[in-house]
């Protein structure tokens, strides 16, 4: 995207087409899949927001900061100078793929009011009313220049909710359909589901994990690899293997899918352990190491099935987000346990699958700054609608203002 007449220091306000005024905004989304940072930079306009999608990138991480984070989050002690310097760096590597986006889209940095920064969960434990992302919001406001808004989850868990999962607001302004009742399904590390009724009625979204997404499959390829594959990609280790139906339904029985909404889950519970059992039993049943990674890319299938027919009402449409909308294994093996229903890649509506989650964030950093509340009781379980995120100031810090005759929103 060129230089535009909007490109000097304007705070972040930008002039749209047919006289509004709408305000750039950059998400920024470091999933469990440790696949990199997601950055996605959103225009952002009215009351009733309105959101124009401008480009996005995926940065990857360096193998040793993967390898770090990984053994974080599955229980490795870490003292206080080595989370701190952790805390610090996934800081720098957020600001610095804020910066590379505006780099590639040719946008300066004066010219982005915020950004919304997810960081990278290293434990979530709603239960106990523990919830931690780190990537501190001070570093990316003070190298980019730009307001930061992060530390979205623990407004919701202090309010007794889960924290999780937070898009529900954002999707039901994206995607809500005036006749379509529609899904959407993040397949990331984990997967969750947003219910969108005809017509999104805010109080009728419905919305929970519905358990692992990519986790176990990536845990799985790591585990058999010896760490030298992060991922089954294409699905081909899966398309090549036969799924062990008895290992399947023992994996289905995990006490997790049953349990009824609000409920978010995390590595805590799909990842080492139902790794450690798929080879332990693999190997006693002396399954192929493609058999097991099709039974755990069928787990993640059938697992988002099963939730449908026991939580949600009838669905016309799924549209399909994250790294797992991307093997088409995963995907074929969800559309045969859901037949009847259309499976559509959320690109089909202008935003890649890839980056949808860095959106979402995009347009929680506005609300944020709008004062508006955007958690979904119904969804995480909290006694109120909670105005999400703490503010870290950039340069030039002013509240946005919603103000129709100043702004024309």
């Amino acid at each position: 995207m060129g230089r535009t007449p909007a490109d000097r220091n304007t705070g972040g306000w930008v002039r749209q087409r047919g006289g509004g005024v709408g305000v750039r905004v950059i998400g920024l989304m470091s999933g469990t899949s440790l696949d990199g940072i997601d950055a996605a930079l959103a225009e952002v306009s009215g009351r009733r927001p309105r959101v124009r999608p401008l480009g996005f990138r995926t940065v990857a991480l360096p193998r040793a900061l993967r390898a770090q984070l990984l053994a974080a989050a599955e229980g490795a002690a870490l003292d206080a100078a080595t989370f701190a310097a952790l805390h610090v760096t996934m800081g720098e590597r957020l600001a610095a793929a804020a910066l590379g986006l505006c780099r590639a889209l040719g946008v300066a940095p004066t010219t982005v009011a915020l950004v919304g920064s997810h960081g990278h969960t290293l434990h979530h434990a709603p239960a106990a009313g523990a919830t931690l992302q780190i990537g501190e919001p001070a570093v990316i406001a003070a190298r980019t220049g730009i307001t930061t808004i992060a530390n979205f989850r623990p407004a919701d868990v202090a309010a007794g909710g889960e924290g999780a999962p937070l898009t529900p607001w954002a999707h039901a302004v994206l995607f809500a359909h005036p006749r379509r009742a529609r899904a959407v399904q993040n397949l990331g590390g984990i997967g969750n589901v947003t219910y969108l009724p005809p017509g999104g009625d805010l109080d009728a979204v419905r919305a929970f994990d519905t358990g692992p997404g990519n986790m176990v499959i990536d845990g799985l390829v790591r585990r058999l690899s010896h760490g030298r594959r992060w991922m089954d990609r294409d699905g081909r280790l899966a398309r090549r293997g036969r799924v062990d139906e008895g290992l399947l339904a023992r994996l289905l029985r995990h006490p997790f899918l049953a349990r009824r909404p609000p409920k978010s889950t995390g590595r805590e519970e799909f990842g080492v352990a139902p790794v450690e059992w798929l080879v332990r039993e693999g190997r006693r049943r002396r399954r192929s190491e493609a058999d097991l990674v099709a039974t755990a890319t069928a787990f993640t299938a059938r697992a988002t099935a099963e939730a449908y027919r026991r939580f949600l009402p009838a669905l016309d449409e799924v549209l399909l987000a994250g790294g797992g909308s991307r093997n088409p294994t995963l995907v074929a093996m969800l559309a045969a346990a859901l037949p009847g229903v259309r499976l559509t890649p959320v690109d089909a509506l202008g935003y890649d699958a890839d980056a949808l989650e860095a959106y979402a964030f995009a347009l929680l950093a506005w609300a944020t700054a709008a004062a508006r509340p955007a958690s979904l009781p119904r969804v995480t379980g909290a006694a109120a609608p909670m105005v999400l995120g703490l503010i870290a100031p950039g340069r030039g810090w002013r509240p946005l203002r919603f103000d129709t005759a100043r702004h024309g929103c």
